[in-house]
């Protein structure tokens, strides 16, 4: 968002002069009382122990999700909210089967074996595996300089790494996904027979990362297989062939694409004191993918999203806005639940002034990404002294999250909690993400503060 600079600045003083008016002792002793119920008395981390060791990966459509629906739907029910409920949506299917084997086959015929884990979304290999000649490229441009020619017949290997010069490690990733989702609608157009794709990753280590691809407008009768290597698979691979162009690249994975099935957002509210039709929302993903048990990604986001409503409840707050935690449903391979909880408000109209969302990792909380206006930047950013003593500095305007923002047009207030984002793509989608990488106490500072956010959202409204 471009914003002149010197309007903005007047409005940065004119809100910071209206916060002075505001009460901070007051609102500066409910965020307190947040901090301390959470860090002391909270639940998130509990919730967590069982959506990860007791439930696992909970990918969309599969046997885990619906018991992830149904412990988070009596986990709310038990808060004594105002109202609790599942909203329906259809969300792909697809399951990985076997583990994935892999290896590389030099000319001489000796194998080395690598790791690797499907796309999801991807069709499974021929049942005897697939094995073909690799070209290596680092974007589609390369990939459309090769031409049909040479790599007709082989197997395309992506092996741009993510950018390391980038601090926040969301912009890395965001550099080098495209690969991942588009490569195998790119290499299809050229006659390639499989996709190969470098885990997004800064870690060098034997686990693949895998995530959600497209093949876009691809005929069905021209789908390739596509499996993510691991970053040391990745770097060996390309090492072997600057040594060997000729060699040979195994793999063989069993995943299928079903039909739709029903599923469900997990939702539940306190009803507004001032404000019953103006509604706020916390939320992150119930859904995971299948390697790991998604503790981080987003099972933490989740648990912080319950907690901001166990908070108030316990603290009696009450609250002016209707406030709504939204669990949604297959934001990884889909996002068929934010896009059904944005359809229902929008055709309901109903007024939504702010949302919250947690997914990226349950690590040290650092402060908010905004999508909003001048005025509600301004606003946002002169309560920076309230969360000053809690280390959170960043007010930045920037993407909020992929559930929340299909409500874009129809709410106030985009924010998405921003944490320490410098370990989370060393477990992003990979059987890395589990439960022993959880701290207790950055997941309970992560949802005291977007309670103290949303505390503040309610208690003085969006601009």
């Amino acid at each position: 968002m471009k914003i002149n600079f010197i309007p903005t600045l007047i409005l940065t003083f004119l809100f910071s002069f209206i916060a002075i008016s505001q009460n901070p002792t007051k609102d500066s002793i409910m965020l307190k009382k947040l901090y301390n119920t959470a860090l002391t008395d909270g639940k998130a981390y509990d919730w967590l122990d069982y959506l990860s060791n007791e439930i696992g990966g909970r990918l969309s459509g599969s046997v885990e999700a619906e018991y992830a629906v149904k412990y988070t739907e009596a986990q709310l029910n038990e808060l004594g909210l105002d109202k609790v409920w599942l909203q329906p949506v259809m969300v792909p299917k697809w399951t990985r089967g076997f583990k994935e084997y892999a290896y590389i086959e030099g000319s001489s015929g000796i194998k080395t074996e690598t790791h690797i884990s499907a796309l999801g979304g991807s069709i499974p290999t021929p049942n005897l595996g697939l094995k073909a000649e690799v070209v290596e490229v680092h974007s589609f441009d390369e990939l459309a300089a090769l031409g049909k020619e040479k790599v007709e017949g082989k197997i395309v290997f992506f092996n741009r790494p993510m950018n390391p010069e980038f601090i926040h490690t969301g912009y890395a990733y965001g550099g080098a996904s495209d690969q991942r989702f588009s490569g195998a609608e790119h290499a299809a157009k050229y006659g390639a027979v499989g996709v190969i794709v470098r885990s997004l990753s800064h870690k060098m280590d034997d686990a693949p990362h895998t995530g959600a691809m497209s093949y876009g407008k691809t005929p069905e009768s021209k789908y390739i297989p596509a499996a993510a290597i691991s970053t040391n698979g990745a770097e060996l691979l390309s090492s072997l062939l600057k040594l060997d162009p000729n060699l040979k690249f195994y793999f063989k994975q069993n995943c299928k694409i079903w039909d739709d099935v029903l599923s469900y957002n997990v939702i539940g509210e306190i009803k507004g004191s001032v404000y019953p039709d103006r509604y706020m929302v916390v939320g992150g993903h119930l859904d995971s993918w299948d390697n790991g048990d998604g503790s981080h990604d987003d099972g933490a986001g989740v648990t912080q999203s319950m907690e901001v409503l166990r908070l108030f409840k316990k603290l009696n707050y009450k609250p002016r806005h209707t406030i709504r935690v939204v669990l949604f449903m297959n934001e990884e391979n889909g996002l068929r639940g934010g896009k059904k909880y944005a359809e229902e408000i929008k055709s309901k109209n109903e007024k939504h002034v702010f949302a919250i969302e947690s997914d990226s990792g349950g690590f040290t909380p650092r402060g908010f990404s905004l999508e909003t206006d001048a005025a509600n930047v301004a606003q946002i950013r002169s309560w920076a002294p309230l969360f000053e003593p809690y280390f959170i500095h960043l007010f930045t305007e920037g993407y909020s999250g992929a559930d929340i923002r299909p409500m874009k047009g129809n709410i106030d207030v985009l924010a998405g909690l921003q944490p320490d984002s410098q370990r989370y793509f060393d477990i992003h989608h990979s059987e890395n993400d589990t439960f022993d990488k959880i701290n207790k106490r950055e997941l309970e500072l992560g949802a005291a503060t977007m309670a103290s956010l949303m505390y503040l959202m309610d208690t003085y409204g969006a601009k």
